[in-house]
């Protein structure tokens, strides 16, 4: 029988499907527009036309992502990026993949500072995708990314590299939290992604996540707050006298993390939601922060 794009597709889909993978037709579409460079224009063109024999090389490929796909590798893993802020970002194994949510954290730091003198640390960077993002698409005069893994810092770096180019003003630090920052450094932002999913939940999570993203980006240990309260203790020795802080949290650690960061006498502390409605960022400041 002679094979297309569209059977192709439905086979994959049903593959996925039978195996469990959520959304398998969207994941199914997804890794045949990346194998076979389609867009939706080209798609809707040749979805039914045979494949030449040029074209067997590929959909070989195809399948082959497709089995990577059923045993839950996560599809970024498969195509190697993910796109956040507007921006393509290199993930792998080694890194959390970047997620929509984060995006909240990257918009709010850019609506409440405009000043491209603005100096930023970003606390337990991985990928990148915040400090990259906030380098980009803020203009500020200074960005730090830091981050305990050595295999993590190369992928940011990577990033850096690609989407801020050789003369950027972004670099990045091998540290156990503050621990390799320069005594008496001050940055008027800092901001952090930090592991923060109770130990006892993680078997619980999606294979995707479980199994295939570091749990050393995942683990907040026993109750999901030991770098919050990190970094509550610590961010002030860092900030200028004004300066602000930005949490990622999870959806029900609002109150937990505001506590911490009060007790640790920060002023004006917020939460802010995400698209769907879900507690997602605590900001707070050393002093007076819009």
């Amino acid at each position: 029988m002679d094979l297309t794009l569209q059977g192709l597709l439905d086979d994959a889909a049903d593959q996925l499907n039978n195996a469990g993978v959520p959304d398998a037709l969207l994941d199914a579409r997804y890794l045949l527009f990346f194998v076979f460079h389609l867009d939706m224009t080209r798609w809707l063109l040749d979805r039914n036309c045979v494949l030449t024999d040029n074209d067997l090389e590929r959909a070989e490929e195809y399948r082959s992502l497709v089995e990577k796909r059923k045993q839950r590798i996560p599809l970024q893993h498969l195509t190697g990026s993910q796109e956040f802020m507007g921006l393509e970002f290199a993930v792998n194994s080694h890194v959390l993949i970047p997620r929509q949510d984060t995006e909240t954290l990257v918009e709010l730091v850019l609506k409440d500072h405009h000043e491209k003198e603005c100096s930023v640390l970003d606390m337990c960077t991985g990928s990148g995708c915040i400090a990259v993002s906030l380098a980009v698409l803020g203009g500020y005069r200074e960005v730090v990314g830091v981050d305990i893994s050595e295999e993590a810092l190369a992928v940011a770096e990577s990033n850096a590299k690609r989407l801020c180019g050789e003369e950027s003003r972004i670099s990045f630090i091998k540290s156990d939290l503050f621990e390799a920052l320069p005594d008496g450094k001050r940055f008027d932002i800092i901001v952090s992604n930090p592991p923060y999913i109770p130990s006892r939940v993680i078997d619980g999570l999606q294979p995707e996540v479980r199994d295939h993203e570091p749990v050393l980006a995942l683990d907040g240990t026993e109750d999901g707050l030991y770098f919050y309260r990190k970094l509550a203790d610590e961010c002030g020795r860092f900030l200028k006298t004004g300066g602000c802080v930005y949490f990622e949290i999870g959806w029900d650690q609002a109150d937990d993390v505001s506590r911490l960061l009060a007790d640790a006498g920060f002023m004006r502390i917020v939460t802010v939601k995400d698209l769907p409605g879900l507690d997602r960022v605590v900001k707070a400041s050393a002093g007076d922060c819009d």
